[in-house]
Order: structure tokens, then C-alpha cells, then sequence
């Protein structure tokens, strides 16, 4: 009966001890998965504390978990899409952060890291395409001055001086663009983000 008690006084900590050993291997690396996916230092920082806690929290719950890595990266995937949901912009060019020196939000920012293994390759390629094809559907003048004020970075300023077109005319086929683009990938975004 005394080794009973004493093997059950010891799994808490053996627990913890676990905990400890995974946390310092994957920390690094989880925190690094964060970092290349959430521009805000201090957001990716609050990922990886809910991350870190979903993990003790499940210990405490005795929730079976075969593979520890690839479920702290699932629940850090899953952080990260809760975070964009919360946060997510109304064009392209929203702004990423709101502050005295506001950056635009790059395509390259909403779309999964290349490096993030193949999955994450897999639905980056089959974005890209899908937007390729939907900037080929819009009309002329509207797929235009969207690559210019979005991929190029040009101002409406700068493209009126060039095209001799209104900057008020710029600005409207730029939001047409952004409305028929937003309409065409919208399945495909909501089948990303589930």
C-alpha cells in the first residue's frame, strides 16, 4: 500500500518533469513557427504562452497526446488562425497594426510560410493560383491599378501622375477590384480557415 501512495505522490511531478523537458526542446522552435507567422513580437509572445498553457492544461486533464510536437504546433496553427480571425483586415492594404508608422499588410503576410512543411505548401500554391486566376478574370483597368497600388506600392498620387486618371477614379477601380477578388476567393479562404 506504501509503494501505492508513493508512485501516486511521484506522477505529478514526473508529469512535470515531462512538461519541463518539452517545453525546453520545442520552445524554440515553436516560438520561431510564431514568429515567421505573426508580425507583433507581443502576439506571437501571447501565442506561445496560450500554447504553452493549452499543453499543461491538457497534462492536468489527462488528455492523451501521442505526439506532443506535432500537437503544440496544431494548437499554435489553430492560435494564430483564432488571432487573423479576431484581426482580420477589410482589403489588402489595411493596415497590419495600428500605430504612429502604420505598415501595409503584404500578401505575403496572409499567405502561409513556404517553410511551414508541405501542408502548408500545398495550400499556398493552390492560393496563389487561385488568385492568379482571379486577378486574369478582372477587367483591365481594375487588375491594374490593383497590382499597381498593391504589388508595386505605387500611390494613387503617383499612378494618376502617370496614367493621367483621377486619383477619385484610381481609387474606385482599385475597390472594385479588391470587392470581385474578395467574392471569387471567398470559398477558398473560408475552406483555409476552418
Amino acid at each position: 500500500m506504501r509503494d501505492a501512495v508513493s508512485l501516486e505522490a511521484l506522477m505529478p511531478l514526473e508529469q512535470d518533469r515531462r512538461i519541463a523537458d518539452v517545453v525546453g526542446r520545442e520552445q524554440r522552435r515553436l516560438r520561431d513557427f510564431i514568429r515567421r507567422r505573426v508580425a507583433d513580437p507581443s502576439d506571437a509572445e501571447d501565442v506561445l504562452q496560450e500554447v504553452l498553457s493549452a499543453l499543461v492544461e491538457a497534462n492536468r486533464l489527462l488528455v492523451p497526446i501521442e505526439h506532443v510536437t506535432g500537437w503544440l504546433f496544431r494548437v499554435a496553427r489553430n492560435r494564430i488562425t483564432d488571432l487573423f480571425r479576431q484581426r482580420r483586415p477589410e482589403s489588402l492594404s489595411a493596415p497590419a497594426s495600428a500605430g504612429a508608422d502604420e505598415e501595409r499588410l503584404r500578401l505575403e503576410d496572409l499567405l502561409p510560410s513556404p517553410d511551414a512543411g508541405p501542408e502548408a505548401l500545398y495550400f499556398r500554391n493552390l492560393l496563389l493560383d487561385e488568385l492568379e486566376d482571379a486577378l486574369d478574370e478582372l477587367p483591365e483597368e481594375q487588375r491594374e491599378a490593383f497590382l499597381a497600388h498593391e504589388l508595386e506600392e505605387r500611390s494613387f498620387r503617383q499612378m494618376a501622375a502617370e496614367t493621367g486618371v483621377g486619383i477619385n477614379t484610381l481609387l474606385s477601380r482599385k475597390r472594385y477590384a479588391v470587392l470581385r477578388l474578395r467574392e471569387r476567393l471567398r470559398a477558398i479562404y473560408e475552406e483555409f480557415t476552418r
